[in-house]
């Protein structure tokens, strides 16, 4: 009532009226204050349109609110859900952090990622693994027929009949999935035993091929990542210097859908995509120098071994790339006149988001790796061919040289003998 006298009082200083009388019309709790008279006609009708007008916006607003009061009830219970899931998918002792990853302009946190693949993708993952392991089997049984061990011959079939149960396992899961009869809990808790199992059967496979090291040469090895994860992944234990040019070569088989992750990924201080190769998504495979980006010609992920190198110089920031010794694209302006920093962490099947982690299981590696060599200069396409070729006379990298001393795993990343070469031959 007072704020209707105060508009009645306003409007009669507005409209140059002397002196003015307010009349006190007294309205019952139920009534509508709307139909209290006042004098003049004429400003009482608008001064009830205005009020009913603002009744109609207090209204409007107030389901404004109850509509947003039920989104937001929607949106609490979906997170719920979210935090429940990913508290039963969550591995024990896995670690968590913060981080943020940058790669062609996507930002998130990816410290303490797990892979969030659907079930029949895991599935497959495991088809994989299991396939590596078969295949590092056999290797063994003709080391262990070469060399008339016994013992190894029994570990040998012990670990055949850890596989033979996982695949039946493995099995029992798909028929779950078809049948549409699996639980979010029980298959957490399934998929952590089988890989826990897998994890165990890794280390006792590589416990006997450390039997063969002494028989190989010190390059005749290979990285094996068999699944997408945070904590797969191999580190170099050397750092790059400065470098105004540079050639990557390696040897890489994968059929890792969709995209192989990162093989390799270079960070320094202040920089984490300071030297990066990667394949992501749908998208083809890239070198990132300091942020820059060319996308690379390369079609090598159908399963079979394939003979990459990578050549680049900071003048015009001119590059090539070759595949299994031939050249198939070339370029300028990636980087120019940016050396390649020093003092930083080279890592093998992980993309960095901070120097030496941050990783993102969404871009690791899968698949298998060898020859990883660097130089400090740009090799000639006589040379890169004789890397692509096993040639007796290929160099190794005058940066970074392959050998099992040069190297360290983590996380369930395997060595076992490089045979690509051996084929070639």
């Amino acid at each position: 009532l007072l704020l209707l006298l105060s508009l009645l009082w306003l409007r009669g200083r507005g409209q140059g009226f002397g002196q003015t009388r307010f009349i006190c019309t007294s309205v019952p709790l139920d009534g509508d204050m709307c139909a209290a008279t006042a004098p003049g006609g004429g400003s009482a009708e608008e001064l009830k349109s205005t009020v009913l007008q603002l009744r109609e916006t207090v209204l409007q607003q107030k389901e404004t609110i109850m509509n947003q009061k039920e989104t937001i009830r929607e949106l609490t219970a979906k997170l719920g859900r979210c935090e429940s899931q990913s508290v039963l998918e969550a591995l024990p002792g896995e670690p968590k952090g913060g981080g943020t990853g940058r790669k062609s302009g996507f930002s998130k946190n990816t410290m303490g990622d797990l892979s969030r693949a659907p079930a029949t993708e895991t599935l497959s993952q495991l088809g994989q693994t299991l396939q590596s392991l078969k295949t590092r089997l056999e290797n063994l049984e003709q080391f262990s027929r070469m060399n008339s061990s016994g013992q190894t011959n029994n570990l040998k079939d012990i670990l055949q009949n850890k596989i033979d149960d996982l695949e039946k396992q493995v099995l029992s899961r798909v028929n779950s999935l078809e049948e549409g009869k699996f639980n979010p809990k029980n298959e957490s808790e399934e998929r952590g035993k089988i890989e826990s199992t897998l994890t165990s059967l890794h280390q006792r496979i590589t416990d006997l091929e450390k039997g063969q090291k002494d028989n190989r040469p010190p390059d005749r090895f290979q990285l094996t990542f068999p699944l997408r994860t945070n904590y797969m992944y191999a580190k170099v234990k050397k750092s790059l210097p400065e470098m105004y040019a540079f050639s990557i070569c390696m040897w890489i088989k994968s059929n890792a859908s969709p995209g192989m992750g990162t093989p390799f990924s270079y960070a320094v201080p202040g920089q984490a995509n300071e030297l990066v190769l990667i394949e992501w998504g749908n998208n083809p495979m890239e070198i990132l120098i300091n942020d820059k980006v060319a996308k690379l010609p390369f079609v090598i992920n159908d399963g079979k071994w394939h003979h990459i190198c990578v050549t680049w110089t900071t003048r015009d920031g001119v590059w090539e790339a070759y595949q299994d010794g031939t050249q198939t694209g070339s370029g300028e302006n990636l980087a120019p006149y940016h050396p390649i920093k020093p003092q930083g962490v080279l890592v093998l099947g992980q993309e960095q988001d901070t120097l030496g982690g941050g990783f993102d299981a969404t871009q690791a590696f899968v698949g298998e790796l060898a020859h990883f060599n660097v130089w400090d200069r740009k090799l000639s396409p006589g040379e890169v061919y004789s890397l692509a070729t096993c040639s007796t006379r290929a160099l190794a990298g005058n940066v970074i040289a392959w050998a099992e001393a040069n190297i360290d795993i983590y996380g369930g990343a395997t060595k076992w003998t490089f045979e690509a070469c051996r084929q070639l031959n």
